[in-house]
Order: C-alpha cells, then sequence, then structure tokens
C-alpha cells in the first residue's frame, strides 16, 4: 500500500508543479510591462546591494588588498570585538540613537501636521507656495545647507547672533559648542527633510473618500474631529510604513550632515558610527575593522524593522509585510 501511495505521490506533485509554474508563466506575460518598469530597480539591487555582500565576508578576515577577499585570512569576530572593546563604543552608539531617535520623533509630527495644514487649506496657491518652499530643501546638498547655516549661525556676522545682540545678549558659537550643536543638526534635518515627508503624507490624504468628509460635515462634525476621526485614521498606515523604514535604518544618523557640520570641539556630542567608521576604516585602511561595524548596523537594523512591524501589525492593523 505504501508503494502504491508513493508512485500515486509523485505524479501529482510534477502535475502541481506543472500548473504553478504555467500560472506563474500567465501572470508574467499578463504584467510583463509592469515587470518590464520594475527591471531598472531590480537591476540596481542586484548590482549594488547584493553582489557586494561576497564582500561583506572581509568582516570576518585580515583584509590584505594583495591578497584579495578569498586569501585573506580568517579572523573570526575579532573586528566585532575591537569595536565592541573601543573606548568610544559606548559615545558612538548614544550619539547615533540621540540623533535618529530625536530626527524621528520631532521630524514626523512636524511632516504630519504640516501635511494636514496644507489638506485643509482654502487658499489654493497658499498651500502650493507653502509646499514649494517646504520641499526646495531637499533637493539641496548638505554642503550648500552648510553656507546657509553659516551664514545664519555664525558668530560674528551671522543672522541669528547679530538679532542675538541686537537684543543685548552675547553671539553663540552654535556649530562649535556642544551645548548647541545637537540642536542644530536636529533642527536643520527637520528644516531640510519635512517636506519631503509632507508630501508623502499629503498623497496619502489625498486618497481618503471625500464622501467621508461630507458624511461627518453633515453629522455636525468640526474640522477637528473630522481630522482626528478621518483624517489621521486614513494615513496612520502611511506613518507605519514610514515609521518602520526608518527604524531599518536607525544607526545611520545622516553621516553627509554630521561629516560636513562637525569639528573637533564637538566630537563628543557628535561623533556618530559612520564618521567613526570613515576615520578608523578609509582614513586609516582598516577595511575589515569597517565592514563589521557595518553588518552590526545592518542586523540591528533588520531586527528592529521586524519587531516592530510585529508590534505595529497587533496595535495599527498593519505593517510592511
Amino acid at each position: 500500500m505504501v508503494a502504491i501511495t508513493k508512485t500515486r505521490t509523485a505524479p501529482t506533485l510534477i502535475v502541481r508543479g506543472q500548473q504553478k509554474l504555467s500560472k506563474l508563466t500567465r501572470t508574467i506575460i499578463k504584467y510583463r510591462w509592469l515587470y518590464f518598469l520594475m527591471l531598472p530597480g531590480l537591476i540596481y539591487f542586484i548590482l549594488f546591494r547584493y553582489l557586494p555582500l561576497w564582500n561583506a565576508q572581509i568582516a570576518f578576515k585580515d583584509f590584505k588588498p594583495l591578497l584579495g577577499v578569498w586569501g585573506s585570512p580568517f579572523a573570526g569576530f575579532k573586528h566585532f570585538l575591537t569595536f565592541f572593546n573601543s573606548y568610544y563604543f559606548s559615545q558612538l552608539i548614544t550619539n547615533t540613537l540621540f540623533f535618529s531617535l530625536m530626527k524621528l520623533v520631532l521630524g514626523l509630527p512636524v511632516a504630519v501636521i504640516l501635511a494636514l495644514s496644507l489638506y485643509e487649506s482654502m487658499f489654493r496657491f497658499l498651500r502650493k507656495l507653502v509646499q514649494t518652499i517646504s520641499y526646495m530643501p531637499h533637493f539641496l546638498s548638505w554642503v550648500i545647507m552648510f553656507g546657509i547655516l553659516l551664514a545664519m549661525l555664525s558668530p560674528g556676522e551671522g543672522l541669528i547672533n547679530e538679532i542675538i545682540k541686537a537684543a543685548g545678549g552675547k553671539s553663540i558659537s552654535f556649530l562649535t559648542s556642544p551645548a548647541w550643536f545637537r540642536v542644530v543638526i536636529i533642527g536643520s534635518d527637520i528644516w531640510k527633510e519635512t517636506g519631503w515627508g509632507t508630501i508623502i503624507y499629503l498623497a496619502s490624504l489625498m486618497s481618503i473618500d471625500p464622501t467621508l468628509f461630507e458624511a461627518a460635515a453633515v453629522d455636525g462634525a468640526s474640522r477637528l474631529q473630522r481630522i482626528w476621526h478621518i483624517s489621521l485614521p486614513g494615513i496612520l498606515s502611511t506613518i507605519v510604513v514610514v515609521t518602520l523604514l526608518r527604524l531599518g535604518n536607525v544607526l545611520d544618523a545622516g553621516f553627509q550632515q554630521l561629516f560636513v557640520l562637525y569639528s573637533l570641539p564637538v566630537y563628543s556630542v557628535g561623533d556618530i558610527l559612520d564618521t567613526w567608521v570613515y576615520r578608523q576604516g578609509i582614513l586609516e585602511f582598516q577595511f575589515s575593522l569597517a565592514t563589521a561595524v557595518g553588518l552590526f548596523k545592518g542586523v540591528i537594523g533588520l531586527t528592529l524593522v521586524v519587531f516592530a512591524n510585529r508590534l505595529a501589525k497587533r496595535l495599527a492593523r498593519t505593517g510592511l509585510y
């Protein structure tokens, strides 16, 4: 009986496999143009995201350029332990988490509030003007932003310090003062990136069925009640997805921004993982150590995304997957 069952099961599995393959083929043919549009992005991720993972093995080796990736001697977790036992480890982790979480906690509500304000605005011209002005800084590099911040915050002739001195106060070295540097970093990031987040939330608001607002208005709901009970629940899934994506990069506190703005006097409050890796890995040619830190960041980011996604599904009934 067992032998007969096996002989009958094998052809059944083959038939089911052929059916699934034909169904997949029909699906690809049906949506071929969508897959064609997806192809450039897929090629990008394969070339620049997945193939480089092969070289990530140098985190477990004493990489020697002349020996290559495969020929370099195996070192185990030596470089991970070097990083964990570093004198600057706790300082780097603290600074990185502080910048990332504060940018997320303070930047998210600002973008949501601005999106709601633009959506509720009755003046179309004003809405377009504010939207354009808030979105423009996103396209500026941090080098240009540094020039703007220097013109505003310079202790000598900066606009802000001129106002402070005119009011009878003393000028402040915002960019070299440990007490003010973190405020400048977080504030400038919110200023630069709020417009980008606003566009995302505004697009999500546009997808809400207008009849819901009309029905609520007929029932006597005020504008604030419509925002609280319709607009915010309508964009909740978008807020959750954006937050989860940001959590995946929680250890990426903004290398370009910090690298351009920080200096030796503010290393204690401005030095993050990426800037430390740049000095140790690139300037001092410790490629294995830099790769080990990169893998550490990736594992932490993946763990946070998986945990936060499960939590979001339980509390908000939505997630990334």
